[in-house]
């Protein structure tokens, strides 16, 4: 067969066979296929979308394209937990300890930034010594022994995933539902899980801003779970404002330290208790959901889950004592106050627009290859429906240099809405897909 015969079935809505599907991964993979064939056919993709049975071959071919890890030799059933990525989302460094503290054992395979999302690695780089680039062996080690350990995207794991995933990154394809599906199904399958909680984030701050859109990415990724007889369930969350408080590497780990000592923000908090819950659950510890929050609740209130976070930390090379003493994480320099001229009701806080003046101060990257400032963020002062007076400040800009700075602050001023009317308030968790 030939590749260009297969783009243009796919230019024309045609429905491409495993075989097919495979003989693109594979070439592609093996250098067989260039860039500009492959850019061809992910942008034919993106306009002409693909069937169930595509994106199943798809991350079937991507997920078998390098290594798998076997955990079947460490007893209980492993489960995984996936954001598709926000601002301030910080809850896989709190659910993970939680439904590790109760028994679960998670395998943690995470992203780094990449635009104005966050992404797991860089949070947990931004602590000191921590190490996130285990061996398999290691990982297999630590998971066996402790039930938790954190990893990044290995050259082995995956490498159709990793090699195609910096392809969509420039060829404006990164958004494809499809592509989203199987980008992310084939990581978490490769690392050898049982079963998968995902976190699919929808509004102003997420990748897909539509939640007709959350529930079609949703609906895909856990049909891909069932055929391949993995348990998956997805909550659509909202993203249109940050969650919590903090945006940027070492802030947002203080803010975790805060959760995991029952003193973090109420939707933080609540969101990452729900998804600790349903790894809880799918890892049949607990024989019913209802069970499963008890325990998480009570994991974390008895300081099990931070107990937990800090072993993780000292075994992959952190400094633990930066968990409580936060001046020992990386600090800005400089803060900037962000105030109001007018009173009334936050209506609004574009999540996106924090998130991209976080990235411009440093916070994230742009491109794979910019590094990160662990120190720079933003912290929220208010939240949505909070009233404010004239001159309130809305949030604080901790910033280590000053070159970008006023566009910053300009940017994060506009993000926030003012009105004389309090807003309804906003569920947090608005769908569960199962």
């Amino acid at each position: 067969m030939r590749t260009v015969d297969l783009i243009q079935r796919k230019r024309a809505s045609e429905e491409l066979s495993p075989e097919e599907i495979a003989f693109l991964v594979n070439g592609y993979t093996a250098g067989e296929i260039p860039d500009y064939q492959m850019s061809a056919f992910l942008m034919a993709v993106c306009f002409t979308g693909m069937t169930d049975r595509e994106v199943s071959a798809m991350t079937e071919s991507m997920m078998n394209s390098g290594g798998m890890i076997d955990l079947s030799g460490i007893p209980g059933v492993k489960v995984d937990k996936h954001s598709t990525g926000g601002v301030g989302d910080k809850t896989s460094l709190i659910s993970a300890p939680i439904a590790a503290a109760a028994g679960v054992v998670v395998p943690m395979m995470s992203g780094r930034a990449l635009g104005h999302t966050g992404g797991t690695l860089d949070k947990l780089e931004s602590i000191p010594g921590f190490r996130t680039d285990l061996t398999p062996e290691q990982f297999h080690s630590q998971l066996a022994e402790h039930g938790l350990a954190f990893i990044g995207q290995t050259d082995e794991v995956a490498p159709a995933d990793k090699k195609m995933y910096a392809l969509r990154d420039v060829t404006g394809t990164v958004d494809s539902i499809p592509l989203i599906a199987s980008s992310i199904m084939s990581k978490k399958l490769a690392e050898g899980m049982d079963a998968l909680v995902l976190d699919v984030k929808v509004g102003a701050g997420a990748f897909m801003k539509r939640q007709v859109d959350a529930r079609r990415l949703a609906a895909l990724m856990v049909g891909i779970g069932r055929r391949l007889d993995k348990k998956v369930q997805a909550l659509i969350t909202d993203m249109n404002q940050p969650l919590g408080y903090a945006i940027g590497n070492a802030l947002e780990v203080m803010e975790v330290s805060q959760t995991l000592h029952n003193e973090g923000p109420e939707d933080l908090r609540r969101l990452s208790v729900e998804l600790a819950s349903r790894m809880i659950f799918l890892g049949k510890v607990t024989k019913t959901l209802e069970e499963a929050r008890e325990l998480a609740e009570k994991k974390l209130s008895d300081g099990s889950a931070y107990k937990k976070f800090k072993q993780v930390v000292e075994l992959q090379g952190g400094n633990s004592q930066a968990l409580e003493k936060f001046e020992l994480l990386p600090n800005a320099t400089g803060m900037r106050e962000v105030t109001t001229s007018r009173a009334g009701f936050v209506s609004g806080i574009n999540a996106e627009d924090i998130g991209r003046a976080s990235t411009l101060m440093g916070a994230g990257r742009d491109r794979k290859e910019d590094a990160v400032d662990p120190a720079v963020g933003v912290i929220l002062e208010v939240k949505m429906g909070e009233k404010v007076d004239a001159g309130a400040v809305l949030c604080r800009l901790y910033y280590t240099q000053e070159s970008t700075l006023d566009e910053a602050a300009e940017m994060v001023e506009d993000a926030f809405k003012i009105s004389g009317q309090k807003p309804d308030e906003r569920a947090l968790i608005l769908e569960v897909v199962s």
